[in-house]
């Protein structure tokens, strides 16, 4: 990578990292204080009153769940609302007219999406240490899916950005999609409690196999096979990355 890419890169990182950090008691602190009160309502009142899943108590075998939901959600507005504003400003075509590749632009915004998630993520799994006390069953496994699923999401986050025309509509996926998505996804449940027909439909959601693996990685139990769950995620990522970068060159949203 020539040096001039890597001062490209460097900076759209640091303004992005900085433009999360700066109002971090926005963007940081009320993530951890909603998962919190999950931990507390879901895990402690109601956790206590449900029979144990794959031999973890309720609030063991949620925490997995409830940090990767943290990751998603804030990668993927990070992203969605960075890009959006630089197109509603006009300064990314001040980017896009510089000699900067589009996969530079596109991999700093991405890794501005990964830190403000991997920050949350952190943050959230120190929280449920005062509820719960579990050893990491592989640590690779972990930070692998952690990586993946913030990159994926920081990249849905983009693809939501390009399309939009308002700031209205960068509110609408998240809200009829992402959420229940995410909820629908196994974070509260098993998939093996669903009947066959709902355990079928649930193969369709891209977030089933994301929450199942990064449950293998802290409890080393899944619903679904590690090997297709890490390939599925792999898959969508690379998939993603590929539609961005393509979108980003076209100008699709961004040129008249």
């Amino acid at each position: 990578m020539a040096i001039k890419n890597v001062v490209a890169l460097k900076t759209i990182v640091i303004k992005e990292v900085l433009r999360f950090s700066r109002i971090w008691v926005q963007t940081i602190l009320p993530p951890a204080i909603t998962m919190t009160l999950y931990f507390v309502i879901f895990g402690k009142l109601i956790g206590s009153q449900i029979s144990k899943m794959d031999g973890f108590e309720y609030i063991e075998y949620i925490v997995p769940g409830l940090i990767l939901m943290s990751v998603i959600t804030n990668s993927y507005a990070n992203v969605v609302s960075s890009f959006f504003s630089a197109k509603f400003q006009g300064h990314i075509e001040e980017m896009l007219v510089s000699p900067t590749p589009g996969y530079i632009i596109l991999l700093g915004f991405i890794t501005g999406g990964l830190c403000r998630g991997l920050a949350v993520g952190s943050v959230v799994m120190l929280v449920s240490f005062f509820f719960v006390d579990f050893r990491v069953h592989s640590v690779l496994v972990t930070i692998f899916v952690l990586l993946l699923t913030s990159i994926l999401f920081s990249l849905a986050g983009f693809i939501n950005a390009i399309y939009a025309k308002s700031f209205d509509d960068i509110s609408i996926v998240p809200s009829f999609v992402l959420t229940p998505l995410i909820y629908l996804g196994g974070v509260f449940y098993s998939v093996n409690m669903l009947s066959e027909f709902w355990q079928a439909v649930s193969l369709a959601n891209p977030i089933l196999y994301m929450v199942n693996a990064f449950r293998f990685g802290l409890l080393g139990v899944s619903d679904i096979d590690l090997t297709l769950a890490l390939s599925m995620v792999f898959a969508f990522t690379v998939a993603l990355f590929g539609f961005c970068l393509y979108l980003l060159n076209k100008g699709v949203g961004i040129r008249a």
